[in-house]
């Protein structure tokens, strides 16, 4: 963004531009005007621009930046507040968007229509319904609970709450009655399967000439299917077809889900096999259904085939089907695990529902721990212990990874000191518990303790002995590192690719040219390893960092056809010619470099650096000219501050 005059955006220019912003998405932009305001001192003149940044972030899912904008406003009216919480619930986090409102309340602002809308959905969203009754009082209190959209949220927040008699009779105090109020109380009759009054709602709603949407025909299918009356729902089922109320989505999934619910699984796969688009309330529908009958193999091969068109399972798809799959043994987690890490939040709530076994326990604490969100696996860990659960290898290792990638010394020990106090044996018997006990304790700083835990190892896999060689080279202790290298080999355990990186990049750090030329040269000749490229970078990083330019360039070109330099290994080479004041051989590495990858802005810049450095001007500016005509384009750095 330019400004193109001197003027400067106001109190009246700024809430319209950023507004705008937040209506088509556009966060990049809205953050740019944002930097721009705190440059020009203008973010305090006027609570109006506080506030539509509020509602911008919210608006865009960032409703941790919108909280800060909120705590930086110096005054905050009601619209601010409102913006807040509304951004809350409608990006899933009603509990804040409630307590905002609490909150709220303390401070004696006072709410508008709007607040208290968002107030009951998230009253609504969390089923707290004692706190919605509160927020109910206070509405009426305030004169505000005779709006028409104050009274629909009402009856909306006790319908989602279950409560029938106070969802009846916020329906009756609505003057008004629209499809949402009625797909509201039709909704929690079906529920909680009052199918009488469900139906009778249906009807009223019919006489009243209302005409039902796929949502509350939805609603009166699955009320029908919470009170198992299979004779209703096929009857309800022929009158939607007579009135043309079956060809929506919403429609087929409801009537999947009610065959599966009544067994009826041939039923549901006719109306699933006659849909033209398959969402995933349709999907997860249908594997419910063989889940009830239990057809662990219809299950597992539904399953398979939304894997094969591509399709990402939720969690919940996942439960069912990895039920199935670990009871047949056709399936291995780590093999399914991708699909579920997706959405932790999802994924806790089907654990909460689920009885717990220790396999149950394990699949949430590694999707946390995979995900980084190591707080929550922690907090599930103390929780399974408090259970009275007794954790598995498995559940260690998890920890203990988390514990290394925090990382967190003090929690490694907590795992540590469980094990010697819980489960001695283990560390005697499970090469992979030692294991990650020496990688976390290497990982936090450590080395001492990873290096007497390894000592004292009575059985070495060659994952141990590349964890503690990699402990070494983290340290720059590259000799201990070679050391131990020449000690697994007299153990008798051939080392694979991986301990040859680890070797390689301790040198590398170490600055031993010698003994890293050595090890490459073990590797190819003694070994017949063929390198990876990772391998030919960590070499050529060591025999460029020491000067060896001409024979890190001579390595780079005798590499396999197979073998594409990238940017990592063309970086290293470009490097130790700056740092070596070689700018000639610099020049001749980035042309290489761009024959390889022409599209890399990156190149381009460092040959015209190189020019410049030596005097070169007109070549350097013939450069940038040839990088313009290539159409590769400089990435810019930019500040929104």
């Amino acid at each position: 963004m330019r400004v193109l005059t001197t003027l400067l955006p106001n109190q009246f220019t700024v809430p319209m531009v950023v507004s705008g912003f937040a209506e088509v998405g556009d966060l990049v932009s809205g953050m740019v005007v944002h930097g721009l305001v705190f440059k020009v001192g203008v973010f305090d003149e006027s609570v109006a621009i506080g506030c539509s940044f509020v509602y911008m972030y919210s608006k865009c899912g960032c409703v941790e930046n919108a909280r800060q904008v909120f705590d930086e406003m110096c005054v905050r009216d009601v619209v601010a507040w409102t913006a807040l919480v509304i951004g809350y619930v409608h990006n899933g986090e009603s509990e804040e968007g409630l307590r905002c409102v609490c909150e709220m309340y303390r401070k004696d602002e006072r709410p508008n229509f709007r607040t208290l809308e968002g107030g009951f959905q998230a009253c609504g969203d969390l089923e707290a319904v004692y706190a919605g009754r509160c927020l109910h009082g206070a509405a009426a209190k305030s004169g505000l609970g005779c709006s028409i959209l104050v009274q629909s949220s009402i009856l909306s927040m006790y319908s989602k709450c279950g409560t029938l008699e106070e969802a009846y009779l916020s329906f009756c105090e609505v003057p008004v009655k629209d499809i949402k109020s009625w797909t509201s109380i039709i909704g929690v009759y079906g529920k909680w399967g009052c199918i009488g009054k469900c139906f009778g709602g249906f009807m009223d709603m019919l006489v009243s000439g209302i005409i039902p949407d796929p949502m509350v025909v939805s609603c009166v299918i699955s009320g029908l299917a919470n009170s198992t009356c299979i004779s209703a729902g096929k009857t309800f089922h022929g009158f939607m077809v007579r009135r043309n109320y079956d060809g929506d989505q919403m429609v087929h999934n409801a009537l999947v889900s009610m065959y599966c619910k009544f067994g009826l699984v041939s039923y549901g796969e006719k109306v699933f096999n006659s849909m033209c688009v398959l969402d995933k309330d349709s999907w997860n529908a249908m594997l419910h259904g063989y889940s009830k009958v239990r057809d662990g193999v219809k299950c597992i091969n539904l399953f398979v085939k939304m894997l094969n068109l591509g399709l990402d399972p939720d969690p919940l798809q996942f439960g069912i089907s990895y039920l199935f799959m670990f009871r047949s043994g056709k399936y291995e987690f780590r093999e399914m695990s991708p699909w579920l890490h997706g959405e932790l939040k999802t994924a806790r709530k089907l654990f909460c529902r689920t009885n717990k076994d220790i396999i149950t326990w394990n699949t949430m604490i590694s999707a946390y721990t995979r995900n980084g969100h190591y707080v929550e696996a922690f907090s599930l860990f103390n929780k399974l212990i408090l259970e009275g659960t007794r954790p598995t290898p498995a559940t260690l290792i998890s920890m203990l990874s988390a514990c290394a990638h925090m990382p967190s010394v003090e929690k490694g020990e907590q795992i540590h000191r469980y094990i010697e106090e819980n489960q001695q044996e283990m560390l005697l018997s499970n090469v992979t518990v030692s294991t990650a006990l020496v990688d976390m304790y290497a990982k936090c700083g450590q080395l001492e303790k990873s290096e007497k835990i390894f000592k004292k190892m009575t059985q070495k896999d060659i994952v141990s002995w590349n964890v503690m060689i990699s402990g070494y080279g983290m340290h720059g202790d590259a000799r201990s590192a070679i050391d131990t290298f020449r000690e697994m080999e007299l153990s008798h355990v051939k080392p694979n690719e991986l301990s040859f990186l680890a070797l390689l990049s301790a040198c590398n750090h170490a600055g031993l040219v010698n003994e890293g030329k050595s090890l490459f040269g073990r590797m190819v000749d003694y070994y017949s390893f063929k390198p990876s490229l990772k391998h030919y970078t960590c070499i050529v990083d060591l025999l460029g960092r020491s000067g060896f330019l001409a024979e890190a360039e001579n390595l780079v070109l005798s590499m396999p056809i197979g073998i594409v330099p990238d940017g990592g290994l063309w970086g290293a080479l470009l490097s130790a010619c700056k740092t070596h004041n070689n700018p000639e051989m610099g020049i001749k590495i980035a042309k290489r470099a761009i024959e390889c990858d022409p599209k890399n802005d990156g190149y381009y810049v460092i040959i015209s650096n190189l020019y410049d450095s030596i005097g070169m001007w007109e070549e350097a500016e013939r450069m940038r000219n040839f990088m313009k005509e290539r159409g590769v384009e400089k990435a810019v750095g930019w500040s929104a501050v």
